[in-house]
């Protein structure tokens, strides 16, 4: 593992395969009646979020403590940043007081590359949502429930597997950092849209452009809808609400073309009614309440490579094993 986790275009085949195998002994700590590891105590993990966030600001939050890291939370409301502080003050704050990880999310794109390269801080940097750029570790939780549900789990990439992502792909860091992790992993990716949702630019992605859903939904093995995010939209990118839904909205009619073991995938939060109906969103075959779990076990993962070790956690179980049954 690198010092840092910025994109997921940073990682090779090992590298994503190394966190998901991990991830998995992170998971089986989950199942346990006492759910936490030593693994780093007396490390010091600042969630520094400067957006909205209730998934994965709780998530990291949840995964540094179950590895016994102490956990600072900081949110730009009500902080020295809304008097007008700079990233730069913040981060050399954060270095005074021995931050060894910082989680970040930004508004603007490149911020957190911007911190993991400018020497104000010298410990690990991860990337929790930059602007309309990247969300690795969402890819990597997608690849984890994909992999869980789609292959035979540890060891395996997604070699073979058609995954589709649908709907605002303009405004969306998901969709980025899926495409390259999950081309990495061997799938095949296709991008629906309207077109103008589209990127520019994204002929040099590694991935397919369709403009329809229904041809490709009976091929996919994966289908992940995206929130059509309005905050981020200051122009009209299509007619009317009704009008996306009906062409680009996954509905039980939809659904039932998709072949049997397909997934129904979401990042959250869901536009109920848009991208999503409810008789999907509440369907068995919809992974969004099981991606939020897996995101607790991927996060726990990544910190416990960038701060404890670099090998999987497979020797970390049991000696956690062994301080529970003998508690000093």
């Amino acid at each position: 593992m690198k010092r840092h986790l910025i994109s997921a275009a940073d990682l090779t085949r090992d590298d994503a395969v190394l966190i998901l195998d991990t991830a998995e002994e992170m998971a089986r700590v989950a199942d346990r009646p006492i759910k936490k590891l030593p693994t780093l105590r007396g490390r010091t993990v600042v969630n520094l979020f400067f957006e909205d966030s209730t998934r994965t600001r709780i998530s990291f939050e949840a995964a540094a403590k179950r590895l016994s890291a102490d956990v600072i939370n900081f949110s730009a409301k009500g902080s020295s940043v809304s008097k007008g502080e700079s990233l730069k003050d913040t981060a050399l704050t954060l270095e005074a007081m021995g931050a060894d990880a910082v989680v970040i999310r930004h508004h603007d794109s490149g911020a957190p590359h911007r911190l993991a390269t400018s020497g104000w801080i010298g410990g690990s940097v991860v990337n929790a949502g930059d602007g309309t750029h990247e969300h690795p570790t969402q890819a990597l939780l997608d690849a984890f429930t994909m992999r869980r549900r789609l292959t035979g789990g540890e060891g395996h990439d997604l070699s073979g597997r058609h995954i589709t992502i649908v709907g605002d792909v303009l405004h969306s860091r998901v969709a980025r950092s899926n495409v390259h992790l999950l081309s990495t992993l061997g799938a095949r990716v296709t991008l629906v849209a309207p077109p103008t949702l589209v990127p520019v630019g994204i002929g040099s992605w590694p991935c397919e452009v369709s403009y329809a859903l229904d041809p490709v939904l009976t091929k996919s093995d994966a289908v992940m809808m995206l929130r059509v995010q309005r905050e981020r939209m200051k122009d009209a990118f299509f007619p009317t609400e009704r009008e996306y839904a009906r062409r680009y909205g996954l509905d039980g009619e939809r659904m039932a073309r998709m072949p049997e073991h397909a997934l129904v995938m979401h990042p959250g939060p869901m536009n109920r009614g848009m991208e999503i109906t409810a008789e999907v969103a509440d369907s068995p075959r919809c992974t969004a309440v099981e991606q939020v779990t897996n995101g607790v076990s991927i996060r726990m993962a990544v910190l416990y490579l960038l701060l404890g070790g670099s090998e999987p956690a497979v020797t970390t179980v049991p000696a956690a094993r062994t301080e529970e049954s003998n508690p000093s």
